[in-house]
């Protein structure tokens, strides 16, 4: 065998550093091949779970057709339910309107009053002995006396009565006046606790309530969006006097004078006294 002169023998340093190479190699591909090992793993669980997803939206889309074959039908059901509960509750309100045309007194809690046809639309309610609430024609006299005698009609109440017992689209239809409709809802503030907006206080010395006109002019306009001090002002002098016109002076208007922050002054009060007649009002069973 013969040598190159000119390469020098590999000495035992070298040997070590190529050695150490070789074993630094090596580690890092085990660390390669485990790595590799871990992705193989980790890809094989993968597609795994990706299977049974697959599997679980075919069982989830075999169930959804499933229901909608089922729906019609359960559709159809219902609209039959529908049409013959429409139908039966169209015969109730026939048979109503021809019991309240014969003069038959119903209790409110049975009528849909929107759904009942009979002469002019017109039904009234009452209260009757028994405490209970009815619906007639009006001025009708039930020919049974079921209840007793009639306590209370809608054609005993005051104007201001009637009109705070409507809701919003039928006060409007029924009056243009903004004051009218204001003294309107300002009446309900008072008598429903459901209202919740109330500006009427407890009174003494013979008064039952009052509403002074500062705190008439601040409820005015909280109910009326946009509305300006001083109309405001205006709309409490023209609502004060729908307030007496409507409840038939039922209620009073008194002066009083007040300090505040040093200076004196004159404000109105509508006062609703203990004395006054007001319609209902002493039924225990309250406003009909």
């Amino acid at each position: 065998m013969s040598t190159n002169p000119d390469c020098p023998a590999p000495t035992a340093q070298t040997i070590q550093t190529l050695a150490d190479e070789l074993e630094a190699l090596r580690e890092r591909v085990s660390t390669l091949e485990s790595g590799l090992t871990q992705k193989d793993e980790r890809i094989a669980n993968l597609e795994t779970a990706l299977e049974e997803t697959r599997l679980e939206n075919e069982h989830l889309e075999e169930h959804l057709e499933a229901l909608e074959e089922t729906q019609t039908p359960i559709e159809a059901r219902l609209d039959a339910h529908e049409k013959k509960l429409n139908a039966n509750k169209d015969r109730v309100g026939e048979l109503q309107a021809r019991e309240l045309e014969k003069g038959a007194h119903l209790l409110e809690d049975h009528v849909d009053e929107g759904e009942i046809d009979v002469v002019d639309g017109r039904l009234e309610r009452i209260c009757k002995d028994d405490g209970q609430r009815y619906f007639r024609l009006p001025e009708s006299d039930d020919p049974l006396e079921r209840g007793g005698n009639v306590a209370l009609s809608h054609a005993d109440l005051l104007p201001i009565q009637q009109l705070a017992k409507m809701d919003e689209d039928m006060l409007r239809a029924t009056t243009s006046s903004l004051p009218s409709r204001l003294a309107a809802k300002l009446w309900k503030a008072r008598v429903d606790s459901t209202v919740g907006d109330n500006p009427w206080r407890k009174g003494s010395a013979g008064v039952r309530e009052y509403v002074s006109a500062g705190d008439m002019k601040h409820w005015i306009r909280r109910q009326e969006t946009g509305v300006s001090d001083s109309y405001a002002k205006k709309l409490v002098s023209r609502t004060i006097d729908a307030l007496l016109e409507l409840s038939k002076s039922r209620l009073a208007v008194k002066k009083r004078r007040q300090r505040k922050n040093g200076l004196e002054y004159t404000e109105r009060r509508v006062l609703l006294m203990d004395d006054a007649d007001i319609p209902g009002e002493g039924l225990e069973t309250g406003d009909t």
